[in-house]
């Protein structure tokens, strides 16, 4: 539940810790977090979520040496995620761990990691996605953002299913270093309306199979600039360009 430098801005819960009374565990970063870093005693109160649920406040109600007992006072709904669809190619695990965390951070309502042509097939199957790693990166993502809203998340599926998962947007955009055919923030500019699909290649960039591919399906190559990004800088840059052009 940490972020990746150690913080964690609100507490989080799922639905079924709540349910079950809201113990923690001293075995468990966040009882270790609320007791240590954020110092509450009895009585106390904290920042909480409840995962795809509301926010509110957390009370501590008891600590031993077991654990910590906590009660909640929700508050209403957390609105729902950017309409903002990201597919990206699968890269290395520590790159797509930091795209989970900060494409999470930024908003985004989905992350699809797919296979392409340059890419390395064999990513799809690394133990960030068989282990269930990869839902604590985004839940840390959730955490720093202050909110409770968590993207959906796929891996392994080709490019081609993911253009068609996509569905009805009002954008279908190509980052591409090479043939862009305009920069990202000048696409039709504050004008342009919700929902957006965004695409973000692999460390090796499209091939021109997959650029012909985009253009026959009505996506539009846009470019950032002369400069060459790693994948996962480029998501950042790309999400935060987009969320800019539609004034979010």
């Amino acid at each position: 539940m940490l972020s990746e430098d150690g913080a964690m801005n609100i507490v989080l819960f799922e639905a079924c810790e709540v349910e079950a009374g809201g113990s923690l565990s001293m075995d468990d970063e966040r009882a270790n977090h609320v007791v240590k870093v954020l110092r509450r005693g009895v009585g106390d109160t904290f920042d909480a979520g409840m995962i795809d649920g509301p926010k509110g406040k957390a009370r501590v109600l008891g600590i031993s040496d077991e654990g910590i007992e906590l009660g909640f006072e929700w508050g209403v709904e957390e609105p729902e995620l950017l309409a903002i669809d990201l597919i990206v190619g699968l890269s290395r695990p520590q790159t797509m761990r930091k795209i989970l965390n900060e494409a999470t951070t930024l908003g985004v309502r989905s992350i699809r990691f797919v296979v392409t042509d340059r890419g390395e097939p064999s990513y799809a199957g690394s133990k960030l996605w068989s282990t269930g790693e990869w839902r604590r990166h985004v839940v840390a993502g959730v955490a720093q953002a202050f909110t409770t809203r968590m993207p959906e998340v796929s891996w392994g599926m080709s490019l081609e299913e993911a253009m068609e998962a996509v569905g009805d947007v009002s954008e279908r955009l190509c980052l591409d270093n090479y043939e862009g055919l305009m920069r990202l923030g000048e696409v039709r500019g504050g004008a342009r309306t919700l929902p957006v699909a965004l695409t973000i290649g692999s460390e090796r960039g499209w091939t021109c199979r997959e650029r012909d591919l985009f253009r026959a399906r009505g996506w539009t190559l846009v470019g950032m600039g002369e400069r060459v990004l790693r994948t996962e800088t480029a998501v950042v840059a790309a999400v935060s360009v987009v969320r800019e052009a539609l004034e979010f």
